[in-house]
């Protein structure tokens, strides 16, 4: 991983698995479900046909970090304790992890005293590095799913960001404004995360893009659909780009390493069964999922020597790892990087997906070149529902009253 990708257990205090699994069953609550899954949306990954789509909807784009994806729930603590308000982040293996020291005031509330609770917002943890070498830990948010305890899923994308700006972030930076001196002990930031009307793509690949990408790192756009709502699980209205060499599919990594035959030496020490050769080149089979751990083989990860001495250099366990993996320009999927923040590897309708995107490429230059026909596409349909809306104003207006007495009805003329 870059070294702009946080490590989460440096932020938070991972919860045991019972309080885990009480706050999974606050948040269903709050979301009004029942499932206790990882709560956050999926988005799918770009392809050609998305380029109609975008011209037929209204979609917001922003730039894709490479941080960590976490959504964070602001729940209630213990009243007569010094933490009376508690925020848990949740990452993709839906593990909760306290983070002490935040706080998060009412809106119009001079004493910042008040917070909220029963909230659960969407982003992701970056890591700024600056150009005289600081960092700054933010947290990113891009969505906000209930705000103190109503569900806001339903809302259009603007409405929900403007509920949380005007709500959650106004507040917070108030308080930091009134009491600067006070931002050195937090341990990250908050801020909402900057979004375009999707036709300014070409200002997102020269402006935007370059300036993030010494900040945090960036592999991509995420286009989000205005008009749909929030949709946990796998989203077709939320769409990932990547530049078509930067394709990956996170697949399940097992090794098969040669086994060797006991010779007289290894007789003489009492082995006499095959055993595997640990110091040679392994086969690197990947997988991809099916059910809940089941796998089906994809193919062979190609590795060269020098590759498997930086591989077996991070350390970390590689059988059976999570790892990401690209396709070259002779169509070998090669070593990416450790996906040790994912728990299971993409699932096989995801897989087709990133291959037809791979397949169908979409390039920086036919995104620029579309970006005209999705504004127009886009004002379009703004005039048309300006128009719809002054009509509906229109006929909402009382008629206005020709000679009508007081009891509505219309006086005949009489002759004196």
């Amino acid at each position: 991983m870059s070294n702009s990708v946080p490590d989460l257990d440096a932020v938070g205090i991972k919860a045991g698995p019972e309080l885990a699994n009480q706050f999974r069953r606050e948040v269903a609550s709050l979301l009004g479900r029942s499932n206790l899954s990882f709560p956050g949306a999926q988005p799918v990954s770009f392809s050609g046909r998305h380029l109609t789509e975008l011209q037929r909807e209204d979609y917001y784009v922003c730039e894709k970090t490479d941080g960590i994806r976490c959504l964070m729930y602001f729940a209630r603590g213990d009243p007569d304790s010094e933490t009376p308000e508690i925020h848990y982040l949740i990452d993709r293996k839906n593990e909760y992890r306290y983070v002490p020291g935040l706080h998060f005031p009412m809106p119009n509330d001079d004493t910042f005293q008040s917070f909220h609770i029963d909230t659960l917002v969407d982003g992701e943890l970056v890591n700024d590095t600056y150009d005289d070498g600081t960092q700054q830990l933010k947290y990113l948010v891009f969505d906000c799913l209930v705000l103190d305890g109503q569900s806001l899923m339903h809302r259009t994308l603007d409405k929900r960001l403007a509920y949380f700006k005007e709500k959650v972030l106004k507040p917070y930076n108030a308080l930091y404004q009134r009491f600067p001196e006070e931002k050195k002990h937090r341990l990250f930031a908050v801020e909402d995360k900057s979004t375009q009307f999707s036709y300014g793509i070409e200002m997102m690949f020269r402006e935007i893009i370059p300036k993030v990408k010494k900040i945090h790192g960036n592999d991509g756009l995420i286009f989000t659909c205005r008009s749909t709502p929030y949709r946990i699980g796998t989203d077709e209205h939320i769409l990932k780009w990547k530049p078509p060499a930067e394709n990956t599919i996170d697949f399940r990594l097992r090794l098969e390493f040669p086994v060797l035959e006991p010779d007289s030496e290894d007789e003489a020490d009492g082995v006499t069964e095959p055993y595997p050769d640990y110091d040679s080149m392994p086969v690197f089979h990947l997988f991809v999922g099916l059910n809940s751990n089941e796998y089906r083989p994809f193919g062979e990860m190609f590795v060269t020597p020098s590759e498997w001495e930086d591989m077996k250099a991070l350390q970390q366990p590689l059988d059976d790892s999570i790892v990401e993996c690209s396709k070259d320009n002779q169509g070998r999927w090669r070593f990416h990087r450790l996906r040790d923040d994912k728990a299971d590897a993409n699932h096989i309708s995801t897989v087709e997906k990133v291959l037809e995107s791979i397949q169908d490429r979409v390039t920086e230059e036919d995104l620029i070149r579309v970006a005209p026909s999705i504004k127009t596409a886009w004002k379009k349909r703004q005039a048309q529902m300006m128009a719809e809306e002054e009509e509906r104003k229109r006929k909402a207006r009382p008629a206005p009253s020709s000679h009508v007495n007081g009891n509505g009805v219309k006086r005949k003329f009489e002759e004196s």
